[in-house]
């Protein structure tokens, strides 16, 4: 596929796969980590635009709500 076609999503998995591969004992440790913990890269990147504005706006709403109420 001509990178100029791809979408966004998968240029940033297309360099992950290659990082991956240049450098396979470096990204272990992130891996390790990643599976414990989960990652913001995977969380928005599974949601998209529409599911990651969904969860700032109820990000900043909370925010507001503990502000005013505290």
């Amino acid at each position: 596929m001509d990178s100029r076609n791809e979408r966004p999503e998968e240029t940033r998995e297309r360099l992950r796969q290659e990082e991956r591969k240049n450098n396979p004992f470096g990204a272990f440790g992130d891996g390790i980590n990643r599976a414990e913990h989960g990652s913001l890269t995977d969380l928005t990147g599974g949601l998209g635009w529409k599911g990651t504005g969904v969860i700032l706006l109820v990000l900043v709403i909370g925010y507001v709500i503990y502000n005013i109420w505290f």
